[in-house]
């Protein structure tokens, strides 16, 4: 009795994917073009002109984070429930479930601030207000691209005959970044305790903490942190010399630290881009990696890191106060392709 459900469950899954013509193990990739191809379907011409963008406009290199009264794309408020759940499809294809979960919970947060903000805030938060923009057309071979982006999310993608051959700018952000205290209203999702990058920052926290004072000699860069990560909004990342403490000048219990926070940001994407990018992490060597810290090496102060490798940048700043003032209680966190953000040469 208990195996008839899960088999019934299993054919409709596989009816499902064939309906849609994907098949069961596509690459991600694959996945992005069906996803993308059926959403843009469904959209009428006024909701088509908004959502694709001709792939060598400029506006696909334009990306930021911060509340806008509105941007490129197509909004998912202004979707019927069947579109939105058509671009949420195609967005979760993007990343992986630990990926997608984060960029939901971010756009859930929203609601949060929404309630803590009240009247007295400066923008209106919404979950809706998220932007979903395809540049040029969805091709087996040719370079297309997809853009998500609103308030404390911005995640880019280009895809090349059935792969996602790249994947940054890729930010995300959380505002409080611990939900200190239930909040209740029944629009809100999240509960007391909620901390969308927890690893993002308790793992910084792990690796500083655990530094021997010679070692915080070279690690720590500045006393106060850095107020803002670098680079927001620009095409391409500046690429500077790398400052902190060496890979290789870590014990073996503070390499792996580095290594599983240096996962944590791989792991927002699918496996595929995900072992592209620890490949070219292995081609450049752990060695070449600096690990720096700015700031306060507790909670509630202001706090900062910077990861670089030859091919990947990762930043992270906690300095903003909350919504009701508790302070540090506000992260910001980016990963940066050093060889070309947007599949561009870093100079463009």
């Amino acid at each position: 009795m208990k195996r008839f459900p899960l088999a019934i469950l299993a054919l409709c899954l596989i009816g499902l994917s064939v309906m849609s013509g994907l098949k069961v193990g596509d690459p991600p990739g694959v996945q992005m073009h069906q996803h993308a191809k059926a959403f843009l379907s469904t959209l009428d011409k006024d909701q088509a002109s908004q959502a694709v963008i001709p792939f060598d406009d400029e506006r696909r290199v334009q990306w930021h984070f911060i509340p806008m009264k509105t941007r490129k794309g197509l909004m998912l408020g202004d979707m019927t429930e069947a579109q939105r759940t058509g671009a949420l499809r195609l967005l979760r294809a993007a990343l992986s479930e630990v990926g997608y979960r984060k960029a939901d919970q971010i756009r859930s947060m929203e609601q949060v601030l929404n309630v803590l903000e009240g009247d007295g805030g400066n923008w209106t938060r919404d979950p809706m207000k998220y932007y979903v923009t395809v540049f040029g057309e969805p091709d087996d071979q040719k370079p297309w691209g997809l853009s998500f982006e609103g308030h404390h999310l911005s995640l880019n993608f280009v895809c090349r005959g059935g792969r996602i051959v790249d994947s940054t700018p890729q930010f995300m952000a959380s505002n409080p970044a611990t939900l200190m205290n239930e909040v209740e209203d029944p629009s809100v999702a999240l509960h007391k305790g909620a901390r969308i990058l927890r690893d993002e920052e308790q793992l910084g926290f792990d690796l500083v903490n655990s530094l021997t004072d010679t070692q915080k000699s070279d690690a720590i860069i500045a006393e106060k942190a850095l107020s803002e990560i670098r680079f927001a909004g620009q095409a391409q990342a500046d690429v500077t010399a790398p400052e902190g403490i060496r890979y290789q000048k870590l014990d073996a219990d503070q390499q792996q630290i580095l290594q599983r926070l240096v996962d944590t940001y791989i792991d927002v994407v699918p496996e595929p881009v995900a072992v592209a990018r620890r490949d070219g992490i292995a081609e450049n060597g752990w060695n070449q990696i600096h690990f720096a810290w700015a700031g306060a090496t507790e909670p509630g102060i202001g706090h900062y890191y910077r990861v670089q490798g030859k091919s990947f940048l990762i930043e992270f700043v906690n300095t903003q106060s909350d919504a009701v003032g508790n302070p540090a209680n506000h992260i910001h966190c980016v990963w940066r392709d050093l060889t070309g953000d947007f599949d561009l040469p870093p100079s463009q």
